[in-house]
């Protein structure tokens, strides 16, 4: 290797050999440098590359620990200090064979290098054809990732077949690259999209999709993401993020839709928080002429206890009598075949000049109420009001009370717009109309809009409400400008946040006695239970579902309107009043804005819904403040990673990381339980990531991109929490299969000893010299090897490391304290002629040595190394 940089002709082959030989040695750095003065001095690099890699052992199995990877990055990294060396600087009579030899080396050895190939040698400049051929070849050897990354690459997406190619890759949950995949290709997206729906149908067959891949290896999480119940999730995503027609996937919406009418049944009979005409009014919305729907909502009144009213429905929608379940014919023989129907409108019934006397003596005692007289509530819908509701509200140092509702549409792709704006002032409620009802109301709405515009934009102004996000969306789909020119905020507070930092403050109380919030129906939540916890009664929400874009509306849910605007001041005020009663601090309301938390998952560019990618100096940390900054060692990060993230566990292990891992069968809510008592860090795929978060501290649940490989999850995470991993932290620090940190050390003749004992070891040919021999060559007994710490040439393993005494393993059973076994069966008996030492992790007896997979390891993390 000394004299590869002294000639401009060096010859490949012995450039080859001599990595080879440095990294069969785990001389890493010397191989780094080899291979910077061995590139440079090849006659033509590209062809010296194919020629190195072409002669590299193992190359074709892909992976990143294998040499053939390793002299590749090692190039690449050549190739960033050497832009001229490049295929510019090839004769153009030798370019295309240079290209095709590099083509068939992707197709037939390494397809994981296509994406650096692929620009290297420019393999876009091919035919056709040719290209389309290749990606043919890759398919059939079951490179599905690869193929798709070449389509592309080299722009193939407009001749391929999307069951062909995205089938296998959504079986493989590989969903983010099926995206990326189809961008831009509407006919593709089309065709994706009504791929899946197909899959949520009656008739779907899993079996008999996957008996067209036999070489997928499906493990139960893959299997449990192809439920019609997450795949039709990833229909309406995908139906909205690619502007798909909802007629073309009739299975997701019906599964959407039987979905919505089970979640209204539950609200009517069950927790009672919905009035009959609410419930009405939203069940003919749902149903609609669809006769397995109209079959089903009898179906669940009849198992509800409500047969007279599945009658009713029958009747209505003139259901055959072999549809109907048991009872129900007899009642529908009862009623007068020319039935009024019972959900009609029953707006005339309330009267507002009742309000709020009329409201039940139960409400009234166990409900907010509101505390400014009903004629200070005014709803307005002309131009003229809403001139007089700006010259009230927007006045410099008021507060104003911010809210919005919007008719539920269960089903629906997109967020429904606004049907009303509601603004409180102190002694004023202003509830604005944004509905068109006339032609002439386009002037009404365009001012409204810049009333809107010029409230959020005034610094002078307080803005309250509550879940801000929801609300802007909304307003988004009410006025698409909007969209293109979003409203600029100053000096909002979204009390949403301020719950949160309330909740966490009762969660960090000492122990003892607290105050149990009680109530006969269900448990309160968002801004009720905040209105509950500092006003002392929750909101009534009982209107929350009606519908908000009938006009007129009824009393009630003006009343309520009104209130859930108000009770914003109310809060505020208590809050700012006595921040530090509920554990607030005193400048709790000039809190800046809560950075977004660090999220990975990958959208189209311009995307409108994309969120900003946060460097790690940038993403908050979930660490308590440190006395200094700086780097933090691996032991020091306590992680909880839910059972879609099992190899950035083992990853994270690897470099010292506590890391604890849900198992397949765990609910993820199991995650959240775990991080609040062990202090632990959340890392989830994605799905669970809004349920998690509400349960433990800000930053204490981050998401990682599943698309991902666990290498670059893991380098993203160490990064994002400023973790240094030194290679003594690569040394067994925890176990990666159980997170255990008690070892045992085990001699070769011990452990060649109880393997003939059990019958795991053949009695001639072991390989193995007999212990006599092996001190007489200054190698110590067994006891002494058992008990005595490595030697200087022995690795140095973590001083984390908890060494137990032989005497913690029952000799006869071969079980330690934690009541796992010895796995001697994971033992092959070849190593024994290789190995002096085992280690025995005592907490699931698995049974670890340093053999050159450590070498391989060691190369794998070098990037996790330099961070």
């Amino acid at each position: 290797s000394k004299g590869l940089g002294e000639s401009q002709n060096a010859d490949p082959v012995q450039l080859r050999d001599a990595l080879l030989a440095l990294w069969a040695r785990k001389e890493f750095e010397e191989l780094h440098a080899v291979a910077q003065r061995g590139f440079s001095a090849l006659g033509d690099p590209l062809e010296g590359l194919l020629e190195v890699l072409d002669g590299c052992p193992g190359v074709q199995k892909g992976k990143s620990s294998s040499p053939g990877y390793c002299i590749f990055a090692e190039f690449l990294h050549w190739q960033r200090l050497h832009p001229q060396a490049g295929l510019q600087g090839v004769p153009a009579a030798r370019v295309r064979p240079l290209q095709l030899r590099a083509l068939g080396f992707i197709v037939e050895n390494q397809p994981s290098f296509a994406d650096a190939l692929l620009n290297i040698f420019q393999l876009a400049s091919l035919d056709r054809d040719l290209l389309l051929e290749q990606r043919g070849q890759l398919l059939a050897r079951g490179s599905y990732r690869e193929a798709a990354l070449l389509s592309m690459k080299l722009k193939l997406q407009a001749d391929q077949d999307v069951e062909e190619v995205c089938v296998p890759l959504i079986l493989l949950d590989k969903q983010s690259l099926v995206e990326s995949l189809v961008r831009g290709h509407p006919s593709l997206q089309e065709r994706l999209v009504r791929l899946l729906d197909s899959w949520c149908g009656p008739d779907f067959s899993l079996a008999h999709l996957l008996s067209r891949y036999p070489k997928l290896q499906l493990s139960q999480h893959h299997r449990d993401r192809l439920h019609p119940k997450v795949l039709s999730k990833q229909v309406f995503r995908l139906m909205e993020r690619f502007a798909v027609d909802p007629a073309l996937c009739p299975n997701a919406v019906f599964k959407r839709r039987l979905d919505s009418l089970r979640f209204l049944m539950y609200k009517r009979f069950v927790e009672k928080s919905m009035t009959e005409e609410n419930w009405t009014d939203h069940v003919q919305a749902m149903v609609g002429e669809h006769g397995e729907l109209q079959c089903q909502l009898i179906a669940l009144l009849a198992k509800y206890g409500a047969p007279a009213g599945a009658a009713q429905w029958a009747l209505r929608y003139r259901v055959p009598r072999d549809r109907l379940p048991f009872g129900v014919w007899s009642e529908v023989q009862r009623l007068p075949e020319h039935l009024p129907f019972f959900g009609g409108r029953g707006g005339g019934m309330e009267s507002w000049a009742s309000f709020p006397a009329a409201l039940p003596k139960h409400k009234k005692d166990n409900c907010y109420q509101l505390p400014v007289p009903k004629e200070s509530i005014h709803f307005l819908d002309t131009v003229e009001g809403l001139r007089w509701c700006q010259e009230t509200v927007l006045k410099s140092g008021a507060v104003v009370g911010f809210d919005m509702e919007w008719r539920a549409r269960f089903g629906s792709v997109s967020k429904p717009p606004a049907a009303l704006i509601q603004l409180a002032v102190p002694g004023f409620v202003f509830l604005l109309d944004p509905c068109e009802s006339g032609h002439e109301d386009h002037l009404r709405l365009a001012e409204l809009a810049g009333f809107i515009r010029s409230l959020f934009a005034d610094p002078s102004i307080t803005k309250l409400g509550y879940g801000m996000s929801g609300d802007l969306r909304s307003l988004s789909a009410t006025w698409p400008e909007f969209c293109q020119d979003p409203l600029q905020e100053a000096s909002v507070l979204d009390l949403l946040s301020t719950h949160q930092q309330l909740q966490r403050a009762k969660r960090s109380l000492p122990a003892g006695p607290r105050n149990v919030e009680a109530s006969n129906g269900p448990a309160e939540k968002g801004l009720s239970l905040l209105v509950q916890q500092v006003l002392g009664k929750p909101l009534d929400k009982t209107e929350q579902l009606s519908n908000w874009e009938r006009r007129p509306l009824r009393p009630s849910q003006l009343y309520y309107a009104a209130a859930d605007a108000y009770c914003l001041l109310d809060v505020y005020s208590a809050l700012t009043r006595d921040p530090a009663r509920f554990g607030l601090p005193a400048d709790f309301h000039r809190a800046p804005p809560e950075k977004k938390k660090w999220r990975e998952r990958r959208r189209p560019p311009g995307s409108p819904e994309e969120p900003r990618r946060l460097a790690p100096a940038e993403a908050p940390s979930p660490w308590p403040p440190a006395a200094a900054p700086g780097p933090r060692p691996p032991q020091q990060l306590r992680v909880v990673c839910d059972n879609m993230l099992q190899g950035l566990g083992r990853y994270l292990r690897c470099v010292g990381v506590d890391v604890h891992m849900l198992d397949s069968s765990d609910d993820h809510r199991l995650a959240a339980e775990i991080a609040r008592t062990e202090g632990r860090v959340i890392l989830t795929s994605g799905l669970p990531f809004q349920t998690l978060k509400s349960q433990v501290g800000e930053g204490r649940c981050l998401v990682v991109d599943c698309s991902e490989k666990a290498r670059d999850q893991a380098v993203r995470v160490l990064k994002h929490f400023n973790v240094q991993v030194t290679q003594a932290a690569v040394m067994i620090s925890s176990c990666n299969v159980c997170n255990g940190d008690r070892y045992m050390r085990m001699s070769r003749e011990e452990m060649e000893r109880l393997l003939r004992e059990r019958g795991l070891l053949p009695e001639q040919g072991s390989g193995s010299e007999e212990p006599e021999q092996r001190a007489k060559e200054g190698c110590p007994p067994a006891a002494a090897a058992a008990a005595a710490p490595p030697s200087s040439d022995a690795p140095r393993y973590a001083s984390q490391c908890q060494w137990a005494p032989p005497a913690d393993m029952d000799p006869r059973t071969l079980t330690f304290a934690s009541g796992a076994a010895l796995q001697l069966h994971a033992v092959p008996p070849g190593v024994l002629r290789k190995v002096e030492l085992f280690y025995v992790c005592t907490s699931c007896g698995k049974v670890f040595w340093e053999g050159s997979h450590f070498g391989r390891v060691l190369s794998q993390l070098q990037e996790v190394l330099h961070i």
